[in-house]
């Protein structure tokens, strides 16, 4: 700002989407915990969401047959 140079000291991050089917979705959040906690700042939020559709493109399938 103002000529002024700042560190910033912001965390770098990432962004995984990830979709299973709700018999999944317990099991991955586990797994994704389990493998990113590290107890400090930067951790991560997990968001779960509805998908409202999934649509296999190669094949048109749709629904949870289109996930797994």
């Amino acid at each position: 700002y103002r000529g002024a140079k700042e560190a910033g000291g912001l965390l770098k991050k990432v962004r995984l989407d990830i979709a299973v089917n709700d018999n999944f979705a317990e099991p991955a959040i586990t797994a994704i915990t389990s493998g990113a906690h590290t107890g400090e700042v930067g951790d991560g939020k997990i968001f779960v969401l509805d998908l409202a559709e999934c649509i296999r493109i190669s094949t048109g399938e749709r629904g949870n047959t289109a996930i797994g």
